[in-house]
């Protein structure tokens, strides 16, 4: 037989985690809310200890359930970032959150900013800014004792908590982060990303073509290289055909002249000889004209 199991029903919280309001009203203020929310958490992305949410109900005092308000976004630092359904403070070591944006549209009453600035000034934010992103307009405030105070110079001011500095010199606000670059949608970093991917593409291939170039350049000059070393060798070899044939050239005329001088000798000689013989006879004349003078006959 099969036990029947009861289960009890869930106890429903007495702080809901939804306020039944949308989070914007049109898309501009989406984008803005977006843009600030996810660009401050990308800008803390690697602080463990800084909590960043975006229209997330904040729960000031434990017990009452009606004293609530969802920032469009907020910080918190000293509290673990991480997943919540609300920020109830008094299980966050009754920290609140220590900065708030407002992203004005129009349905935003007066009344009820009036009942924001109100709750924020009680509760302890130290810095509240609001834009109206139709208008370009930016208002901050900022804690001086138990107060918010206004900030009299916006444009050029720079948190004290974030760090980022707020322009409004050209057509809308620029959140830039503490490195100058501004905070960016989603739409915005990923054409950033698609473009820094292309751009990086783009680097590689170039950087891949110019190696294509050195290799064909290293090539060319190992050709020319080996072109070089073949055209110095054959001139060598030329040089020592022409030195060997200038000695051949000496050596034919050294033998030359050794054959002239044995040419002069030798005519040389057969003068000595033709001198010798003419004197042998001219010796012997004499001579016989002597024996006749004596009356002597030569040939007896």
């Amino acid at each position: 037989m099969t036990p029947i199991v009861s289960y009890a029903p869930p106890k429903r919280s007495i702080y809901p985690e939804s306020d039944g309001e949308p989070i914007a009203e049109n898309t501009l203020q989406f984008d803005w809310i977006q843009k600030v929310a996810g660009g401050l958490r990308a800008l803390y992305k690697r602080r463990a200890d800084v909590f960043v949410a975006g229209d997330l109900l904040w729960y000031p005092v434990e017990g009452e359930p009606t004293i609530r308000v969802a920032p469009d976004a907020m910080v918190v630092f000293g509290r673990p970032a991480g997943y919540r359904g609300s920020y109830l403070q008094w299980r966050e070591d009754n920290v609140p959150p220590h900065v708030v944006f407002e992203i004005l549209s129009p349905g935003n009453r007066t009344v009820e900013m009036l009942r924001k600035f109100g709750f924020y000034n009680k509760y302890g934010v130290e810095e509240y800014y609001i834009y109206d992103p139709e208008s370009n307009k930016l208002d901050g405030y900022i804690r001086r004792g138990y107060v918010l105070e206004d900030i009299e110079q916006i444009n050029g001011w720079r948190s004290p908590r974030l760090g980022v500095r707020f322009n409004m010199d050209g057509d809308e606000l620029v959140i830039e982060k503490p490195d100058g670059a501004p905070l960016l949608t989603y739409v915005e970093a990923d054409e950033q990303r698609e473009f820094a991917q292309a751009h990086a593409k783009v680097a590689i291939e170039a950087q891949l073509q110019a190696e294509r170039f050195s290799e064909l350049a290293m090539e060319a000059a190992a050709k020319a290289q080996a072109n070089l070393t073949k055209a110095q060798a054959d001139a060598a070899e030329a040089q020592a055909d022409a030195a060997e044939a200038q000695a051949d050239a000496a050596k034919a005329q050294a033998d030359a002249a050794k054959a002239q001088a044995d040419a002069a000798k030798a005519q040389a000689d057969a003068a000595k000889a033709e001198a010798e013989r003419t004197r042998a006879i001219s010796e012997k004349t004499r001579l016989e004209e002597k024996l006749r003078a004596l009356g002597i006959d030569p040939d007896a």
